[in-house]
């Protein structure tokens, strides 16, 4: 069955749902597709804890604010677009206000703002530690209003369609029913998320498995910097759960095994004029999350069973303040970890949390493939270049995700349609393989459970907080093999209904494509650049790589990597101080 849409939006996360609306707004006649492999309200966006960036206060500016994500960055990211984001994130933030957020407020009634990592002033928004459940339900109301928008809860989308060099739709298949259909499209933008899957410990729900970035990927389109993985440093042990860098900004400490404030022993950027014990919890993630690496290296971090780890304290805030600021990392401690932070001390290890990189985009969310765009964390502008600042990522799915929809908007009401005989040829071969290649695969020689496992094991062993080039050519070949592998996987589950086996077949896929994109991007850059740390190349190269990665997919499907300049309008490249 074959459907007609003016713009198809893959994904129903904070980018998505922006875009969506935003398409709505541009012009209403168009006909909007949302298309989710879950609920939108289970989109990972609803995870996010502390808060969301935006110029606000009277002591700061949109200047210092960009400054601070540029430094943060380590200078790779393209100042057109931070400037253009810290310029408009204000502007979003009020509107998601006029349509309900809940931002926490001060005594006199005005927005409240916290102080978070990086970030020489105090900027960002938050509505407690719930932030991004806020934001989400939020944006999902609104979209509500909007007639022309159509969603297709729990849809896999398997493939981009492509003729005359332009997109023309999406191949999904309904997850309830397995029933396959074409979505035709003039516009499809991509708001699928990141892929920190492809790592064992993640802050990353199970559906980041990089699904977004492969099917641009497969379809002729760039990805950028994905060498650029961001560790957080303060995740849980065993389950990789996220505690938020709020509760540093509320006045956390880092702790190791002795009770020691470890970071003050670090170089984290800060100005040796400042006292360094006020502001080191606050130091870039990337650098936090390599000083846990040298108390390990020290033997100065406490055994677990899950590894070692090192101790967030929250005790001396009191239950007051963690009841009202940070009462989901509260409950969190207490369902996870059976402990009260009121009390006790937190395990903590950093764990694999952001891509940095992701599909190539202009500033206005548009990919090289004509009618493609991407907004959110599939995407790469780029603004967060090697490291990205926390609260920087929700105002990035408002600002972007709307100028997707208003580019993806104008390009629809300009463009006709295509449903050619060659569009259906991709169209039905696509219905073929996931019925017959994928759902009738049940004598195969591989499983699943155990390739995944493996790709994970080779991404943290060789693509982690440290890497070096012997380690990353041994993933490579290990990486061809598991794509070697993985197509005489086994699918033993032949029903249509919620077949959870097919859907893990095409997550694998799609890990395995960006998993070989991270390697062999993180092997050329022969550099040590924020979250990008080479043992055999320690320092930064502004000579020969102040550039971009590009990772585009040879006929062979091995990745073949290039650079492209960063674009500099008014901050030259310098040292990384924050905390001014």
């Amino acid at each position: 069955m074959t459907v007609q849409h003016d713009v198809i939006i893959v994904g129903g996360g904070g980018a998505g749902l922006r875009a969506a609306i935003a398409v709505a707004e541009t012009d209403p006649s168009l006909s909007v597709a949302v298309v989710s492999k879950v609920y939108p309200m289970r989109s990972h966006t609803v995870s996010a804890e502390g808060g969301a960036a935006g110029a606000i206060a009277a002591d700061d500016s949109l200047d210092e604010h960009a400054y601070d994500t540029i430094s943060g960055s380590d200078w790779l990211a393209d100042q057109d677009a931070v400037e253009a984001f810290v310029r408009e994130a204000p502007e979003e933030l009020l509107r998601l206000e006029h349509w309900g957020c809940p931002w926490s407020r001060e005594p006199d009634g005005t927005v409240a703002v916290r102080p978070f990592g990086g970030m020489r002033k105090e900027r960002t928004w938050f509505a407690a530690d719930k932030t991004g459940f806020h934001m989400l339900h939020t944006l999902f109301q609104t979209s509500l209003k909007f007639p022309p928008v159509t969603r297709y809860d729990e849809w896999f989308v398997s493939k981009l369609l492509v003729d005359e060099g332009r997109v023309a739709g999406v191949v999904a298949i309904e997850l309830m029913s397995g029933r396959i259909e074409t979505l035709l499209g003039r516009s499809v933008i991509l708001a699928t998320g990141g892929a920190g899957r492809v790592f064992p410990f993640t802050t990353n729900a199970a559906i980041k498995t990089g699904d977004g970035m492969a099917l641009a990927y497969r379809a002729g389109v760039p990805l950028k910097d994905l060498e650029f993985v961001q560790y957080h440093p303060t995740g849980l042990p065993f389950t990789g759960i996220l505690i938020t860098e709020a509760a540093r900004a509320e006045g956390g400490w880092l702790l190791n095994k002795d009770g020691y404030r470890y970071l003050q022993d670090y170089d984290l950027g800060q100005p040796t004029e400042q006292p360094v014990l006020r502001s080191m919890e606050l130091g870039p993630r990337d650098r936090v999350s390599q000083a846990f690496v040298g108390e390990v290296e020290k033997g100065r971090a406490a055994d677990s069973p899950y590894g070692p780890v090192t101790y967030l304290d929250l005790r001396h805030l009191g239950a007051k303040v963690i009841d009202t600021k940070l009462p989901f990392v509260r409950e969190l401690c207490r369902k996870y970890e059976k402990i009260d932070p009121v009390t006790d001390l937190i395990p903590i290890r950093p764990v694999v949390h952001y891509s940095m990189g992701g599909v190539h985009t202009d500033i206005d969310g548009a990919t090289p493939l004509p009618g493609l765009y991407a907004a959110g964390e599939v995407a790469c502008v780029s603004i967060n270049g090697a490291n990205r600042l926390g609260s920087n990522s929700l105002p990035e799915l408002l600002v972007f995700g709307a100028r997707a929809g208003v580019a993806a908007a104008r390009h629809a009401a300009q463009t006709e349609p295509l449903a050619g005989p060659a569009v259906e040829a991709q169209a039905a071969d696509e219905h073929r393989r996931l019925a017959q290649d994928l759902l009738g695969r049940r004598d195969g020689t591989e499983r699943l459970a155990d390739i995944r496992e493996q790709l994970q094991h080779t991404m943290e062993g060789s693509a982690g907080i440290y890497r070096d080039g012997s380690s990353l050519a041994k993933a490579a070949g290990a990486l061809r093999e598991l794509q070697e592998r993985a197509g005489s996987a086994t699918i033993d589950d032949p029903s249509r209904t919620f077949n959870t086996e097919l859907t893990s077949a095409l997550e694998l896929s799609a890990m395995l494509d960006v998993a070989e994109c991270v390697v062999h991007s993180a092997l050329r850059r022969e550099e040590s650049r924020g979250a990008h740390q080479r043992t055999d190349f320690p320092a930064r190269n502004d000579d020969k790589f102040l550039a971009h990665s590009v990772a585009t997919r040879d006929p062979d499907g091995v990745p073949h990597v290039s650079y492209l300049p960063v674009t500099i309008t008014r901050w030259p490249p310098g040292e990384r101080i924050y905390g001014r």
